[in-house]
């Protein structure tokens, strides 16, 4: 091979436009050999570079032969180095990660710590999916249009079983299963309606995840409505009552059936409670709902019909079991159960899910609009429930009174359309005058 060494110093080189002395890299040298020219063709340079690679003598560097035999050295490493990166360098003791007496595999090793702060999140904040118990259709973000029901959808209504975020799993994290809400609410236009809405959205947003909020009108969704459910921060529905208002006796009963059709409809599953928009609730309330299997019940107060008292009418309890029934209402006495209409709840597969509470007729659960004005409420539970020994008493020995049936409503109020002004008012005292 040609040596590279020098004995005589480098040629004196022409000066650059900045008057500093050029030299050429020896790299250049030590690839193409002495004969290099900047005019040297686009091939030339190729082959050179190839037997500078394989570092050939200079004599033989134009041949083609000698450029083949480099080339298939070539591939020969190329292949070998592939080969040789695929072969693993390491072994894995499959005997101490799976045992033929062993019939659970075993896990890699990880972060036990990591783990079990990472599965605390994950079930603290993430919804349980319960397949066919759940939501078969609904589904839908705000806006979204149920199949054959009238209505704007407000979110999905997720899962039946709740959120996850306590119990033991066996691996660390602690799992409770928190029941879903589903909070029903007939709603019409009238003065306070605003009012209303915007103070039940308010405590419903207060109550802990999962809870579905239903809200139904008649005949036709009301913008002014939509609006404030859409920045109550509460996942919810909006549904409308296709009824001829003319026929309706009670418009009401009509509207929760609408929600009660639409319940069995998708199978949702969780508590199911009808929380009028003009009644005062506690969280209290919506906390012991999700201790209840089957259905609650509660005293409610009252006003009377001169609003000059209050009046309660509700169970009587010893502890949970429902021993009687208290009412300061004597034309109401003849009612098989007596509780108002916001004074229980029940769960919702008793809508759709006959056999798994042995109802005797798999027959709608539904409100009637036929039965005198007072007896809605016990002639729907006599369909959910047989006796009081089906009944669970909320809170404990039904000693606290956890919402208000109010009737403040003022019907004859005048209150503009849409809640929206048609022309601005009259300036009664202009600016001018205080100047």
């Amino acid at each position: 091979m040609a040596s590279i060494r020098r004995t005589t110093p480098y040629p004196s080189s022409p000066l650059c436009n900045d008057g500093i002395p050029r030299v050429e890299s020896p790299s250049h040298k030590l690839l193409y050999g002495s004969n290099y020219s900047p005019t040297t063709t686009s091939s030339s340079r190729l082959k050179r570079f190839l037997s500078g690679i394989f570092l050939f003598p200079s004599s033989q560097k134009n041949s083609k032969k000698q450029l083949k035999r480099s080339i298939t050295r070539f591939s020969l490493f190329f292949v070998f180095g592939f080969l040789l990166g695929l072969t693993p360098f390491g072994t894995i003791d499959f005997d101490t990660q799976f045992t033929s007496n062993s019939s659970q595999p075993q896990d890699f090793s990880l972060d036990h710590h990591h783990t079990q702060t990472v599965n605390r999140v994950i079930r603290e904040n993430a919804v349980v999916e319960g397949g066919g118990d759940g939501v078969d259709g609904g589904g839908g973000g705000i806006g979204g249009v149920d199949e054959g029901v009238i209505g704007i959808e407000g979110g999905g209504a997720g899962e039946t079983g709740g959120i996850r975020d306590g119990g033991d799993d066996g691996m660390g994290s602690v799992v409770i299963v928190k029941k879903q809400l589903i909070i029903v609410t007939p709603t019409y236009n009238r003065a306070l309606q605003a009012y209303f809405l915007h103070r039940l959205g308010q405590t419903l947003r207060l109550v802990e995840a999962p809870l579905l909020w239903i809200i139904v009108e008649m005949n036709m969704l009301s913008m002014e409505t939509a609006e404030i459910l859409r920045k109550s921060g509460v996942m919810y529905r909006h549904l409308v009552c296709a009824k001829n208002s003319t026929n309706v006796k009670d418009r009401g009963v009509h509207q929760r059936n609408t929600v009660l059709q639409h319940i069995e409809q998708h199978k949702l599953d969780g508590i199911v409670y009808f929380a009028d928009d003009d009644n005062i609730y506690s969280l209290e309330l919506f906390q012991s709902l999700r201790e209840i299997s089957r259905f609650g019940t509660w005293p409610v107060a009252m006003l009377a019909q001169s609003k000059a008292k209050a009046i309660l009418e509700g169970p009587v309890c010893n502890g949970s079991q429902v021993i009687g029934w208290h009412t300061n209402e004597k034309s109401k006495r003849l009612r098989r159960f007596h509780v108002d209409m916001s004074g229980f709840a029940f769960n919702s597969t008793i809508l759709w899910d006959p056999k798994k509470w042995h109802r005797p007729t798999s027959k709608p659960v539904r409100q009637l609009d036929t039965v005198k004005e007072g007896f809605q409420e016990t002639t729907f539970i006599e369909q959910v429930v047989e006796d009081e020994y089906q009944m669970e008493g909320l809170p404990e020995g039904c000693s606290r009174v956890m919402n208000w049936h109010l009737h403040l409503d003022a019907r004859n109020l005048v209150y503009p359309g849409g809640w929206l002004l048609q022309k601005n008012l009259d300036a009664v005292l202009p600016v001018s005058e205080f100047g």
